[in-house]
């Protein structure tokens, strides 16, 4: 079997769960479609609630979603591919979608860039985070709109390029002065006794 044969059938597998476990579709496509509100209020929550370290965190995770989407977009470039509903028959199509590029999933980038950077970040629970993003990746997958190779290259860049930014965004010294600068405007605008920082 070639690359796209065991792409197809590694996606037939998966997708065709959702014909033989139809109970598990309404969360399946619940994660596949919203999660991502879930993961904005964890980003505002670490924000704003957390640490220095949670916001040097944020940052990182910033950065390497947009590091990280420029990279997708170079791989897209490289390779190309529709939607599996768009190329195949029979697809369990569980949610809207328009038709483009999916290669690599942009959904995946988004998890694995701020899941990634929490599971470097984190020690409690860290693993969660990681184990988040893959359930988001694989009910993607599930609900007919990508491939498993869209996901696992969105994984595999995010990956690499959140390790790269957990090394080397926090020894900048410019994005140090940056969250001091914005949390002196905090301090101003809302009432909240703040902490030293140490970055």
């Amino acid at each position: 079997m070639n690359f796209y044969e065991i792409n197809v059938e590694l996606f037939r597998m998966i997708n065709n769960l959702g014909n033989h476990f139809t109970y598990l579709n309404p969360a399946m496509t619940f994660t596949a479609k919203y999660m991502v509100f879930f993961l904005a209020l964890s980003i505002i929550l670490f924000w704003f609630m957390g640490s220095e370290t949670n916001r040097m965190m944020i940052v990182c995770g910033a950065i390497t979603l947009a590091v990280a989407e420029v990279l997708g977009k170079l791989a897209g470039k490289i390779h190309s591919n529709h939607q599996p509903f768009a190329e195949l028959a029979n697809v369990n199509k569980l949610i809207g979608h328009a038709v483009d590029n999916s290669f690599p999933s942009d959904h995946t980038i988004l998890f694995f860039s701020f899941c990634m950077t929490f599971f470097l970040f984190k020690k409690r629970g860290r693993a969660l985070w990681l184990l988040l993003a893959a359930l988001v990746g694989f009910s993607r997958i599930w609900v007919g709109v990508h491939y498993p190779a869209d996901v696992f290259a969105g994984a595999a860049i995010s990956v690499f390029t959140a390790v790269l930014a957990y090394w080397g965004v926090p020894k900048l010294s410019f994005i140090k002065r940056l969250l001091v600068i914005y949390e002196r405007g905090e301090r101003r605008i809302l009432p909240i006794k703040s902490n030293s920082r140490n970055y």
